[in-house]
Formats: structure tokens, sequence, C-alpha cells
């Protein structure tokens, strides 16, 4: 079987970081000036399950947080949360291309990992420790500064009892917990500018909770038995994620198609009638609470899962997609604030101070972390906005603006100023920080979440995208979940500064990158596509190129096009790109 992506090895990873830092001072192709440093005089700071992050954002678990290199990329933009991509016993799921569309909110159609489960549990080892090289690399300190400060990788399985508790998921779940044997596996490829940090006092707990990810329709004696069974078992703190189906299909539907506009969006009934309903929930959310706190664990909470809709669009091929991004926004806040009046004194947010912690994953933006942040929730992670143009890049703006905000406001840390928040609001008549937020996205700052607000189309230009030569926009490379493009500066005779290539094995044809280019092609397609595993090389079709090192060895062009290929990379003296 040929895995939809072929991950790079550690030693390529780090030759990649060494060569586009001595050459371009980028990391992944992220410049610089999109790497997040701390202000020390505001403290970022909060507590998930009880452990300590420095920030309070990261990557929700989806297709830009399975990869070694996106959760660098994520780190590097100031994540310090990272909700690990789910991991479940099927692991050689066969996903319909296209899909992911961010055209305007977001859909997709693929809901779980696509590696095998031992090589997602290698892509995380690997991610861990890549992150406490580069908070030890010397020429990093200046941007990071000397303290980038604590993260925390949260696993994430699913999807039924069976299946975790299966000899594959317990496995990865066991390895997550103590990955000393696949640390002392890896520990040799640190080499080369890198060789002094080899010696590193890696920590082989690579993470110790976990976001149960539930599918629509699980029931909820399923959920009860999965969370006993993480707890008991890998004792491990959990947090359970929820669905937006809980607020039932009227409610729903109401917001959805009524108050933001979007008539063309078909809300699957048959999903609510399955699905945990509203007060088992917050029956359930009481007793494994309980349930925890008596075997000495913690829990809580994430909001929410993605939105089942009919796939009225057709751009994508299955008959069923997930809705994110601002509508979801409005219903997870709307439905935290039904959960925050049926659990008084329970949750860990403002006006309440129990102690079940509210993680939060809904169309979370520059625009609206702050007002999310202040309703308590703890992290705000992204999926969507980390797929439109700028991806890993709009991390520090946004965390930068975040601080801004605190500071002016005359506080230094996170718990000051959200106690500051809650007083406003019962200021302004409002029982919680909640309940102000949700009205103010149905009310005056409607137009950021509704249609009128989100139905501009991407930037388009009348011309056929070319392998060489293009608009230069540099979106295919930030729209990738996987990392898969990069650049080259143009040889004289070209058009063009810039050149991009394709990482094939990095590519699974998710479809982002056709969605944001301004020319008429698909990237994935139509630039490079450079092979370093001949396996692979052998059974993907199209036009590509067979590397050892960064020399062509293998084509599937004419000699011309080979040539200029073959060129272009020779111009990239220490380009690491060696299968291993």
């Amino acid at each position: 079987m040929t895995l939809p992506l072929t991950p790079m090895s550690l030693s390529t990873l780090l030759g990649r970081i060494d060569h586009e830092w001595s050459t371009r001072k980028k990391i992944f192709d992220l410049p610089n000036a999109r790497i997040w440093r701390p202000d020390p005089a505001v403290d970022l700071g909060f507590d998930f399950l009880g452990r300590r992050c420095a920030t309070p954002v990261g990557p929700a678990a989806g297709p830009q947080s399975q990869l070694a290199e996106n959760i660098v990329l994520a780190w590097l933009g100031g994540s310090r949360l990272f909700e690990l991509k789910t991991v479940q016993v099927i692991d050689d799921l066969e996903i319909s291309r296209p899909c992911i569309d961010m055209q305007t909110i977001g859909y997709n159609i693929e809901w779980s990992q696509e590696l095998t489960v031992s090589h997602s549990l290698t892509e995380y080892v690997k991610a861990a420790m890549l992150l406490e090289i580069l908070r030890n690399w010397g020429p990093l300190k200046e941007f990071v500064g000397d303290d980038p400060g604590p993260h925390v990788f949260d696993m994430s399985v699913g999807y039924d009892l069976a299946g975790i508790q299966s000899e594959k998921v317990g496995g990865f779940i066991s390895g997550m917990r103590d990955a000393s044997a696949v640390v002392d596996r890896l520990r040799p490829e640190i080499a080369g500018s890198f060789a002094d940090l080899s010696d590193l006092d890696f920590d082989p707990r690579i993470a110790d909770t976990l976001t149960l990810s539930t599918f629509h329709g699980c029931p909820p004696e399923e959920i009860e038995s999965i969370t006993k069974h993480l707890i008991d078992e890998h004792d491990l703190d959990v947090v359970v994620k929820l669905n937006p189906t809980l607020l039932g299909y009227e409610r729903v539907a109401g917001i959805v198609n009524d108050e933001l506009g979007y008539r063309n969006v078909s809300v699957k009934n048959e999903a609510f009638d399955a699905d945990l309903q509203f007060d088992r929930g917050v029956q359930l959310v009481d007793e494994l609470d309980c349930y925890a706190k008596e075997r000495g664990h913690r829990f809580g909470i994430k909001l929410t899962n993605t939105l089942v809709v009919d796939n009225t669009k057709k751009w994508m091929p299955d008959d069923t997609m997930y809705l994110s991004g601002a509508p979801l926004h409005v219903i997870a806040s709307v439905l935290l604030e039904a959960l925050a009046d049926a659990l008084p004194g329970r949750l860990d947010i403002p006006g309440h101070h129990g102690d079940v912690m509210v993680s939060f994953s809904a169309g979370i933006t520059k625009d609206n972390l702050a007002d999310s942040i202040a309703m308590g929730v703890h992290p705000a992670t992204m999926c969507s906005d980390l797929l439109k143009p700028g991806g890993y890049g709009r991390l520090a703006p946004m965390l930068r603006s975040f601080t801004k905000e605190i500071a002016e406001a005359g506080f230094t840390d996170l718990p000051s100023w959200k106690a500051a928040r809650q007083a406003e609001a019962r200021a302004a008549g409002f029982a919680t920080t909640v309940a102000r937020h949700v009205a103010h996205i149905r009310g005056d700052g409607i137009g950021l979440y509704n249609l009128a607000g989100n139905e501009k189309l991407p930037r388009a230009v009348d011309h056929e995208l070319e392998m060489f030569g293009c608009v230069a926009c540099n979106f295919c490379i930030t729209v990738c979940p996987n990392d898969a493009f990069f650049s080259i500066k143009s040889l004289d005779a070209m058009t063009g500064r810039q050149q991009y290539l394709v990482f094939a094995e990095l590519c699974n044809n998710c479809g982002n990158c056709m969605t944001f280019c301004p020319e008429d092609g698909d990237p994935a397609v139509i630039k490079p596509r450079l092979f370093t595993d001949p396996d692979v090389y052998s059974e993907r079709d199209g036009q590509g190129f067979l590397l050892d090192g960064a020399t062509v060895i293998g084509s599937r062009s004419d000699d011309r096009t080979t040539d200029l290929v073959q060129q272009l990379l020779a111009s990239e003296v220490g380009l690491p790109l060696t299968h291993t």
C-alpha cells in the first residue's frame, strides 16, 4: 500500500531547517518576522489539565497537526498547545479527493489520520524532539527568546471502544506516554549543524492527556465507557469532544440558515436524532467529572466537533461533508452558554469557578481570539484559519494583537485580565463573559459570521497556471496543510522571481492549494513534483522527478523540463532531499 503521505526523516527535516535558515532566515518557508517571541511584560500562560502552556492557542486536531514539520511551524508561530491529529485503529482509509474546501467558510470530508498508527507515533515523537532542539539552537534564540515557554502535546483518539481497546491504539497511547525506544532510534539522525544537540535530555513522555473524539452517533454509554477506560487503563486526564448537535436540529438550523443566512447549507436532521442529546450530555459531563476526580484525575470538555451537512456544493465527492469556520463559532459559543446555564458552578470559566476545563475550537480568528479567551476557554485552537493564505504565519500577528490588548487594558496576565472582562460583562448586564460574547456575535458583531461577511471568493486572475512562472503569491506554500510546497529563486532565463516545487510525498491532493491559487489550475499537479522514494515514485502517475540528493535520476517529463528542474535544484547548494 502506498501511503497518502510519506513523512520526511528527522535528518532530512533538520537539513531543511539548516539550509533554509543559512540561506534565507526561514524555517519550512516561514519568515523569521512571523516567529513568535514572548513579551516578558505579559504572561499569556494558562493551565491545561494542570500542565502549564505559555500561550492559549495552537492547532486543532486536523490536517495541519499530523506531520512533524507542521507542528514545528505552529510552535514557531507561537502555539503552545498542540491537539494532535486523531488516531484510530483503521489506518488504511481511502479518503476521497479533494477533501478540503476553504473557499469561503470551511468544509472537509477527511476525519482521521492519514498515516499508519506507528507512523503517527514516530511523527509526534519526531516533532517533540525537533521542538526541544530548536529551543536550544543558538541561531534561533534571538527570535524565540531565551525561554519560549512550556508547551503541551494533547493526544486524540477515536472513535469507538473496541478500536481504542485494540492493541494497536493501546500501543500508540503507551508509546506516547513513554517514547524512550523511539527517541533512541531517532537520536542518531541528529547530526551536522545540530550534532552538539544530539545528547539533549529528550523527555520520553510526549503526552499524558487525551481528547476523545467520538464520531457522530456514538451512544452516551460508549462515550462513558471509553473515558473510563482511558482514565483507568492508561492513567490519563481526559477531554471529551462534544458535537454541535447537542443544541438540537431546530436551534442549529435556525442559527445557520436564518440568523446567519447560509440558506444553501443543508443541515442533516438525521444526524441530530442519532447523536448525544443535550440533557444526557449534561448528565454525562457531571458523571465523568466526578469519576475522574475520585481517581485523582482531571476532566474537560471540548467545543466542538464539526457539523454534519449535506454536500450541496458538489466540489468534494462525498454525499456528506463537515462544516467549520465562522458559523461553527456561533453554534459552539451558543452551546457553551447553554452548558454554562445547565451546569452552574461546574465549568472552569469566569463566573462559575468550577473545575471542568473547557477547550474551544470553532472559527477562531485574529478578530475573535480575545473575546473567545475572555469566555474562559483554554485553549482556543484553530484549523480553518490556518488553512487560509498566510497559514501558520497568521499565528504570531494574532498573538501580538492579543498581547497588546491585554497590556493596553493595564494587565500582565490572563487570569487578572479575564476577571476584569467578567466584571465588565456583569456591569453591562450579563451573567458571564460567555453570555456577553454570544449576544455580541448574534447582534452587532454578526458581520464576521454571516453569509454577507463570508461570501467573498479568493482572488483570481485570467491565466492558465504553468509549471514555471506564476504570480508568485506564495499561497500554495502557506495554505498547504502538509508543508508540501517550497520556493526557489528563479534562474536568470526564467520569468518571475520565484519558482514553486512540490514534495510529492507530502502531498495528499487535498485541493486547498487549487482553491487559493489565483491562476487557473492545480499547483499540486502542475508544479514540478519531486520524489525521493523510488517506490512511491514508481506507483504514482503524472509528471514527476525522482531525486538522489539534489540530482534528478528519474523523470516523467521531457528533456528540457528535466534539465530546468535540475538547474533549479543545483542552484540551491546544500538542499537536503535524500530519502532515508
